[in-house]
């Protein structure tokens, strides 16, 4: 995940740069408006390298179960980043609209602000290869936010190019107040979702029916698997499930069988981390059995 953000910061600056020079050779806060949303690709980008970092560390005394949940915390930031440029932007947007002034050099200027959009595009796909691969909402959020950015960018260039065209100073202003409710309606979106993601989520459809396949290929006569479940912290799987076996069995056959089903998991499923709880058949854990007489319909009385 740090080549992929370290590449993303790279381009942010360069896409920084290049939007940058656009709007001093028109004036447009429209293309000041574009600029604007990507000085915030840069901090998030820089935070998701402090997260990343976070997250990556093992689990450890105080944190049993690693540090994956960090991710969402990178994501919720480039949330709150991107929302503050919208008030931002929209702020601009609003003195203009009281004072429309003119732009200048319009071509010269869509054509820097189509080359940075270029680059966001090829970057954000390349991101979005690598936040599905690597099941990172860190890359993702980052990746969507370039994505958005470049849909902002193809509307500014038009909303900019409309100006001479039709003398109307009054688009340049309005099209940067689309600009912020569209960055505002992404901010929301990363904001949802991280929050979504600090919860304990089962595996997707997917994860869930490979394990159900493995146990599958397992069972049998004498062995066999129930009370499965599942969540998600940030890049890391997390599984636990019964295995019954006879009450006859030696410890070192149940020892091995358990191996066996645990490396066939591991091997199906990257990043997982399992628990099997190894019990005799016909027979549950104290706290299982609990769970299913709470469940259960209460008894009618004779």
């Amino acid at each position: 995940m740090r080549r992929y953000l370290l590449a993303s910061l790279a381009a942010a600056f360069a896409v920084i740069a290049l939007k940058l020079g656009a709007w001093r050779l028109t004036g447009s806060v429209g293309l000041l408006s574009d600029a604007l949303e990507s000085v915030a690709n840069v901090l998030a980008a820089a935070f998701a390298l402090l997260i990343v970092r976070i997250a990556g560390r093992p689990p450890d005394s105080g944190h049993p179960y690693g540090h994956s949940k960090a991710e969402y915390f990178s994501s919720a930031l480039e949330g709150l980043l991107i929302g503050a440029a919208a008030l931002g932007i929209a702020g601009e947007a609003v003195q203009r609209l009281l004072a429309p002034q003119g732009v200048h050099a319009v071509a010269a200027g869509i054509a820097l602000n189509l080359l940075a959009t270029l680059l966001n595009l090829g970057v954000a796909r390349w991101m979005l290869g690598g936040a599905r691969r690597l099941r990172s909402i860190v890359l993702e959020a980052d990746a969507r936010h370039l994505l958005a950015d470049v849909w902002t960018s193809a509307g500014v260039m038009v909303g900019v190019a409309l100006v001479p065209l039709t003398g109307l100073a009054w688009l340049d202003p309005l099209v940067a107040l689309a600009v912020a409710g569209h960055v505002l309606g992404e901010s929301w979106r990363l904001l949802a979702r991280s929050v979504d993601g600090l919860m304990d989520h089962a595996l997707p459809a997917e994860d869930i029916v490979a394990v159900q396949q493995v146990l599958r290929d397992f069972a049998s006569e004498d062995l066999s698997f129930d009370h499965l479940r599942t969540r998600r912290a940030g890049t890391r799987r997390f599984v636990g499930l019964h295995m019954h076996m006879p009450a006859s069995w030696s410890l070192g056959r149940a020892a091995a069988c358990r191996l066996r089903v645990e490396r066939a998991l591991t091997e199906r499923i990257a990043g997982l981390t399992l628990t099997i709880e190894v019990l005799p058949q016909g027979a549950e854990s104290l706290q299982d059995s609990a769970a299913a007489d709470a469940s259960a319909p209460p008894r009618q009385a004779p």
